[in-house]
């Protein structure tokens, strides 16, 4: 009975899901068997014949209906299916170029990442190899210095804004050949301590400026520490305006330089680059005058373009002076010589 209820309610659910054509279809089938039930019981054979024949032919037409729309869902699905088969086709084929072309791109980065890295390594090994030269001849000069001198207070370190240690050797060296009584230093520091010791041998003289007042202390308590006091002096001498040629520049304050007279060695390491455009093309404007009958100028940083250009306008502007080619490294040498004055090689 109850596998009879779930039947019946089954046949239920799907009559009443029925579309309004299908139930008018299934009414007139009733109505068609319930003519041929009733016209068979009732004895009339023609009419349950014609009866019947309408049945078929609405059970024929059914078919051919329903053929007919298969036929259609059929025709619909082959269509649906090459339009797919064309979408995955045309798809297919952008995936294979796009990976195709991005195989291309990845190989010709590939190459070019293996150039560069190649070059790279060969730039980066002969830098390498500079470097080594570089520090192995700054060590050299550093022992030789030390083998000259012996300190008696830990020395400053060298490079970065100091001199290194082959300028310094260089530098050194020419005080040494050419014994000047009176150096000027503009701008102090590691080599203050360095000349004071050299010119401490056969009592020469050292006078730095520092337009830095906390630079210049720190100077004066590296020269106090290695008992060079009497040797050289440190001078606080801040920027000031000053014009040469029609030009303003900041300089060191002229009037710390007032009493400087006979000086034999100026060396030219300041004011910095940061200062100003041609910082240090100033120095022989104040002090040409207050150079010795015969003298030795030394420009540091002469590798860079304001310099270069100082000392070409120097020999041009100050008569009796001419650069040489004593030193390596970082150093322009001028001999000044005031018209008549012997020559000091």
């Amino acid at each position: 009975m109850s596998s009879l209820a779930r039947f019946g309610g089954r046949l239920a659910v799907r009559l009443r899901s029925l579309t309004r054509p299908q139930a008018v279809v299934l009414m007139v089938i009733l109505a068609l068997c319930a003519g041929v039930w009733w016209s068979a019981g009732a004895g009339n054979q023609g009419l349950a014949l014609s009866l019947v024949a309408g049945l078929l032919l609405a059970v024929l037409l059914g078919i051919l209906h329903l053929s007919r729309w298969i036929g259609g869902v059929h025709r619909a699905n082959q269509n649906a299916h090459r339009e797919l088969r064309t979408v995955v086709e045309q798809l297919q084929r952008r995936v294979v170029a796009t990976v195709e072309k991005e195989r291309l791109t990845a190989g010709d980065r590939h190459q070019e990442l293996t150039r560069t890295v190649t070059r790279g390594l060969r730039q980066s090994g002969h830098g390498t190899d500079l470097l080594l030269r570089a520090q192995s001849r700054e060590i050299e000069a550093l022992v030789q210095l030390f083998q000259q001198f012996t300190p008696r207070a830990p020395m400053p370190s060298s490079g970065d804004f100091a001199l290194n240690p082959t300028d310094l050797l260089e530098l050194l060296h020419l005080v040494r050949l050419r014994r000047p009584r009176l150096v000027v230093e503009l701008g102090s520091g590691t080599s203050s301590v360095w000349l004071a010791y050299a010119l401490q041998e056969y009592g020469g003289k050292l006078v730095s400026l520092d337009h830095d007042a906390d630079y210049a202390r720190q100077t004066r308590t590296m020269l106090a520490a290695h008992d060079l006091n009497a040797v050289a002096e440190v001078r606080d001498a801040p920027l000031r305006e000053l014009t040469v040629n029609g030009k303003t520049y900041q300089w060191y304050d002229a009037g710390k330089l007032t009493d400087l007279t006979g000086i034999d060695l100026l060396l030219v390491d300041g004011p910095p680059a940061a200062t100003g455009p041609d910082a240090r093309y100033p120095a022989l404007s104040v002090l040409a005058e207050r150079l010795a009958a015969t003298a030795t100028v030394v420009l540091d940083d002469a590798n860079r373009e304001d310099e270069r250009d100082a000392v070409r306008r120097w020999t041009e502007e100050v008569p009796g002076l001419t650069e040489e080619r004593v030193l390596l490294g970082r150093h322009a040498v001028l001999a000044y010589s005031r018209t008549g004055a012997p020559v000091t090689v």
